[in-house]
């Protein structure tokens, strides 16, 4: 029989901190078991704080995957990295997660500059160890933990699986003692409808990565439960230019109905239920400029140009 002291509750919350396309999205997705947060090649792509809410012994793990840091040159990028930078001093603990293949590249190196001034416990993950040799690896390590003041370091492959286990043990133990935050079957604590924007949202630079900007958002307008148990969505893709709108639509609406089908597929995964998906494609120029965009995103406004 467990003692007392093995069955005390830990909860707590991980910053997952990186440059873009580090591969935070793919760790937290992996971490938790399921899809949370958008995964693109398209670099940028999380936008607002995700947290995902992984359960490893008596620990409840929230991991936050923070939008990528980068260098901000419009608004919304700033918006973005401040949100990212704030998740971060709020966390128990701090994941710095590196591409190990890129190495201290400019980005990264940009976020080790700023690091030393969040004073939380950190720890370095390496990812996309598979796709480098060990020495380089381990040289990667060492540079690194010259920079800042590291509890641990762990190097994983976020895609295959590998060292995710022992990762997951040890910020288990990290987490601090007391009650859960949220029901042991919740994974997310992003409404369904903010998901099921991403997911669509997703499927479109998957689609047209190399087409469309980066500046396009999908909003969810409608979420209607059904008597059969369905769920009817309509969603609002926002495009700047009228020449974007056309490249969402496709030639006949095709591109537009073949984006819905495969956002349609994914979102009743994770809704649990048939799911009849209307997706509509408006131009609304200068949306990056609108604070009512932002606090709908769970971002702030940053002022001045």
């Amino acid at each position: 029989m467990a003692s007392p002291e093995q069955t005390k509750t830990r909860a707590g919350f991980v910053a997952l901190i990186g440059a873009p396309n580090a591969g935070k999205s793919t760790l937290l997705n992996s971490l938790v078991g399921s899809k949370v947060s958008i995964v693109s090649r398209k670099v940028q792509t999380t936008r607002v704080l995700v947290r995902g809410i992984a359960i490893e012994g008596p620990s409840q793990i929230i991991f936050v995957d923070t939008p990528g840091i980068f260098k901000p040159k419009r608004r919304l990028d700033r918006a973005m990295v401040t949100s990212a930078w704030g998740g971060a001093s709020d966390a128990d603990v701090v994941a710095l997660l590196l591409d190990a293949r890129k190495g201290i590249d400019e980005e990264a190196e940009a976020i080790l500059a700023k690091l030393p001034e969040v004073k939380r416990p950190k720890i370095l993950i390496l990812n996309k160890i598979d796709l480098i040799e060990r020495s380089r690896l381990l040289a990667l390590a060492a540079a690194v933990n010259e920079r800042d003041s590291f509890a641990d370091t762990f190097m994983i492959s976020a895609l295959k699986g590998d060292g995710l286990d022992k990762l997951k043990t040890h910020l288990a133990e990290q987490m601090p003692e007391g009650p859960w935050l949220y029901p042991e079957d919740q994974i997310s604590d992003a409404p369904l409808r903010m998901l099921a924007a991403e997911i669509t949202r997703e499927k479109i630079y998957e689609r047209l990565h190399e087409e469309l900007p980066y500046q396009s958002t999908v909003e969810t307008d409608q979420w209607q439960q059904r008597p059969d148990g369905s769920i009817r969505i309509e969603q609002t893709v926002f495009v700047e230019r009228d020449s974007q709108r056309k490249i969402v639509l496709g030639k006949g609406g095709q591109t537009i109905k073949a984006i819905g089908q495969s956002a349609r597929k994914e979102i009743a995964e994770i809704a649990e239920a048939p799911v009849h998906l209307f997706l509509f494609v408006k131009v609304r120029e200068n949306w990056g400029d609108d604070p009512e965009r932002y606090r709908e995103m769970g971002l702030e406004f940053p002022r001045g140009g």
